[in-house]
């Protein structure tokens, strides 16, 4: 791979929002640590705004500016559908950046003669189903800059744990939110559903990438559960 080619695929890694350890870029490039430092640094040289260090890892913090794209009617619409729904099921952070990309999105498609907000979209969620967004935007900055968190969750019997996870992801279920997590406590995967936190608070521990408790390691495990379940089935 030429360099140029590396630079702009760590640009791409990167700027996914969550912090990426050298080692990690290194490995996922075939390249030495070494090399990715002074990639990094001719990348913040010529202007790109990574933020970071050697030993805790790299962050593009800038806003994305994508290309000039042209989108097909239907590929608006579902932009648009995704947004709506994001508005009326998330928490105020999402809700306020979806509010903001729908006003962008029929900036444009006004150039096609039809809005988004003419396309007849209703999404409606229940008022008791917010109920733990508060929580979300704190669980998802955890996941981005690899930050253990600190949670009280209610089981459904009513009993209170204190457990220390590294959250891996978030998933919505259509009537609740969820996050799976490596559960110190547990020593294992584990799924909560958001609503059910009592409380939840980020650390400053960052908690390194270890065989087995990554989030590949849990799509797999999952994968296989599901492939067993369906072996069984037929």
């Amino acid at each position: 791979m030429r360099r140029a080619e590396r630079l702009a695929e760590i640009v791409e890694i990167v700027r996914d929002g969550r912090l990426h350890k050298a080692d990690d870029l290194a490995e996922a490039l075939s390249v030495s640590a070494r090399t990715i430092y002074r990639d990094i640094a001719s990348l913040i040289a010529s202007g790109v705004s990574i933020e970071g260090e050697r030993g805790l890892g790299y962050i593009l913090r800038e806003p994305v500016f994508l290309p000039p794209m042209a989108l097909t009617g239907a590929e608006l619409e579902a932009l648009t559908l995704g947004m709506e729904i994001v508005r009326k099921t998330a928490d105020e952070e999402l809700t306020t950046a979806a509010i903001s990309l729908l006003a962008k999105i029929e900036r444009h498609a006004a150039l096609r003669r039809r809005a988004p907000s003419d396309w007849g979209f209703g999404v409606y969620q229940p008022a008791f189903k917010r109920r733990g967004f508060t929580f979300l935007p704190i669980i998802r900055r955890a996941i981005r800059a690899g930050h253990k968190l600190r949670i009280a969750y209610l089981s459904l019997s009513g009993d209170v744990s204190e457990r220390t996870v590294r959250p891996l992801q978030t998933e919505y279920w259509g009537q609740v939110w969820t996050f799976s997590a490596w559960c110190e406590l547990r020593g294992d995967f584990r799924v909560f559903r958001v609503d059910r936190l009592d409380r939840c608070e980020a650390t400053d521990a960052v908690f390194s990438v270890e065989s087995g408790k990554t989030l590949r390691d849990y799509l797999n495990r999952v994968a296989a559960q599901m492939s067993k379940v369906a072996q069984d089935d037929g």
